[in-house]
């Protein structure tokens, strides 16, 4: 009898717990879909400036500063220039002015065309480039000398005889020091033009 008590009272507690547990445990089940709350969002904007600026004058004033200045003097003038009037049986011939000019430091430099060769199909223009006053004022100007030609259109080569001043303007010609540095070149060409030539005469 008492065995039998005792499995009772161990029997109970453990039917009761199986009792509740399915009491406990509970089973969900959606029943609606979810959604999120309708906001009205309006459109922003940018802050809005009314922006009144100060009135711009653009003029003139003057002040006085230092810069650098190139003095470069071209008047025109009327005056005896040398005419070469060359014919070539069969070729058209072109009358033109061909110009050597150099930039200077100084108005006390001279720069004259001594001879002109036609050398390989060229026209070689050989010049001079001398100062004569040492003293003269330090200013940048420009110094030419030009010659007349009637002669079929050739290309030309200028060589002038002298140091180089310091310019990027005088690149354009070859520098050299005598007239001996290309005289093989020039005598295998034939001469046009000969300054000593024209003084003697």
């Amino acid at each position: 009898m008492r065995s039998q008590r005792f499995t009772l009272q161990k029997i109970l507690p453990l039917s009761l717990i199986l009792l509740f547990v399915p009491l406990t445990s509970c089973r969900v089940e959606q029943e609606q879909a979810a959604r999120l709350p309708d906001i009205e969002v309006e459109p922003g904007r940018l802050p809005e400036y009314d922006i009144q600026g100060p009135d711009v004058n653009v003029g003139v004033t003057e002040r006085t500063v230092t810069v650098p200045k190139v003095v470069v003097v071209q008047e025109e003038e009327t005056i005896k220039v040398p005419f070469i009037d060359v014919d070539v049986p069969g070729a058209e011939r072109q009358e033109r002015t061909i110009t050597v000019e150099a930039e200077v430091p100084s108005g006390g430099y001279n720069l004259e065309i001594q001879d002109i060769y036609t050398v390989n199909n060229q026209l070689w223009v050989v010049s001079r480039l001398e100062e004569e006053n040492p003293n003269a004022p330090q200013a940048a100007v420009r110094v030419s000398d030009r010659i007349v030609i009637n002669a079929p259109d050739m290309p030309v080569r200028h060589y002038i005889i002298g140091e180089r001043p310091r310019s990027s303007f005088n690149e354009q010609y070859t520098f050299i020091d005598s007239q001996q540095q290309i005289a093989s070149q020039l005598e295998s060409g034939r001469q046009l033009y000969g300054q000593q030539q024209q003084t003697g005469s």
